[in-house]
């Protein structure tokens, strides 16, 4: 395994992977905070990751993921399972934080040793998960946790990339919600494994539970058939029924050997992610400081020089200043 620089880094990733709590919460914050330190000790533990169960949330916003959530951690607790909760939310436009902090969310489960529930901001990312926490997913995975429960903010077709980083994507709608009929209409039919309509005390519960069943008979055969789970959350109303129908397709992803081909394309993917972020970085960068660059974008705005063009250019400039 490869050696961290600073011993300080090794103790912190030690006790991270003991299942400390305080490790593994100074840990993200060194990532999101784009920390080297943070960013090193991913490294030092990656080849530990693999072992937790990745449940991805995804749903418009007021559907109850975060009260469906809290439900489904209180299941696994009574199993015995360690759980943790990565909650990505709206990034505040003046401090690119979380507006909705860890302080309202879960509050049943916050003197519960075996439970960690971290909220990170999306910082603008289209997808619904942002840079550092897909490697906050790691770390939590790391520590030990049996399952991390990845909650998404809002849906739609932009925000698919949960798929690529959850073994089962649970999608939360709600009767009677006008996000949840854009939901339905938005394409996003293809994102779930399991559908979930809470808040099903409405009354037209069953006329939703007809819709999505219409929309689903549009899409093409797959070997998992997506079943419809009707909760009400506040009462633990339908979650042990949740409970089962995500093992069961955690059993079917195992038994046909697509997990682990989930598991590749998440990935090849974050690799291709992190990629072109840092790549974005060092253009924007350039862009400020190097005259060449500032030259190159006049000509564009004088159209002298198409915009395609000139990305070219730069992308051949990197690199080129990237060879050996």
């Amino acid at each position: 395994m490869t050696a961290i620089r600073s011993t300080h880094a090794g103790d912190l990733a030690e006790r991270l992977a003991g299942g400390d709590p305080r490790a593994l919460a100074r840990a993200i914050s060194l990532v999101e905070n784009d920390d080297p330190e943070g960013w090193a000790l991913v490294r030092e533990l990656f080849p530990r990751t693999g072992r937790a169960t990745v449940l991805g949330f995804t749903g418009p916003p007021g559907v109850g993921k975060s009260t469906l959530i809290g439900a489904l951690v209180a299941s696994a607790r009574q199993r015995e399972r360690e759980v943790a909760v990565l909650s990505i939310d709206p990034s505040s436009p003046f401090t690119y934080g979380a507006l909705l902090g860890d302080r309202i969310r879960l509050v049943d489960h916050f003197l519960d040793p075996g439970v960690f529930i971290r909220s990170m901001a999306s910082r603008g990312s289209l997808g619904g998960l942002s840079e550092a926490s897909l490697q906050a997913a790691l770390l939590m995975d790391a520590a030990g946790k049996d399952d991390v429960f990845l909650e998404t903010v809002g849906v739609g077709q932009a925000e698919v990339d949960i798929i690529d980083h959850a073994d089962t994507v649970v999608l939360v709608l709600s009767p009677g919600s006008g996000d949840s009929i854009q939901a339905l209409k938005a394409g996003v039919m293809e994102i779930p494994d399991v559908i979930v309509v809470n808040k099903s005390d409405h009354p037209l519960t069953e006329a939703m539970v007809r819709d999505i069943r219409g929309v689903l008979s549009l899409g093409p055969e797959r070997s998992w058939s997506i079943p419809i789970v009707r909760t009400e959350a506040s009462t633990g109303q339908g979650v042990e029924e949740l409970v089962e129908r995500m093992a069961e397709h955690r059993a079917h992803i195992e038994g046909e050997g697509t997990l682990e081909e989930r598991r590749r394309r998440s990935l090849r993917r974050e690799v291709l992610t992190l990629a072109a972020l840092r790549l974005r970085r060092r253009l924007e960068e350039s862009l400020e400081q190097d005259d060449t660059v500032a030259e190159l974008v006049e000509e564009v705005v004088s159209r002298r020089l198409d915009p395609a063009s000139a990305a070219a250019r730069l992308l051949d400039r990197e690199l080129e200043a990237g060879a050996p």
